[in-house]
């Protein structure tokens, strides 16, 4: 990969990244995968979803902490339910 095309991924990463606070008060910096899944070029989040389980599996391989890394879905949004249309 050459370094331009790093240095636009770089910023296309760092305009999506949060900062947020762990338990003890410290500035950690995060990424949503919806946000990731866009500037990584995937256009159905079920693709997606699948390359998330690989580099789960990686760091399960390496023996990374894979809860120091990826956090599951807290909340969820159920799809069946329509809200009525207003005008």
């Amino acid at each position: 990969m050459d370094i331009q095309k790093i240095q636009q991924y770089k910023s296309a990463f760092d305009l999506i990244a949060k900062d947020i606070k762990d338990d003890e008060g410290n500035s950690i910096e995060v990424w949503y995968a919806r946000e990731l899944q866009q500037v990584l070029g995937y256009v159905r989040w079920e693709n997606f979803v699948v390359a998330i389980g690989r580099a789960l599996e990686s760091c399960k391989t390496l023996g990374i902490n894979v809860d120091d890394h990826f956090r599951e879905v807290t909340k969820m949004v159920n799809r069946t339910k329509r809200l009525p249309l207003t005008s």
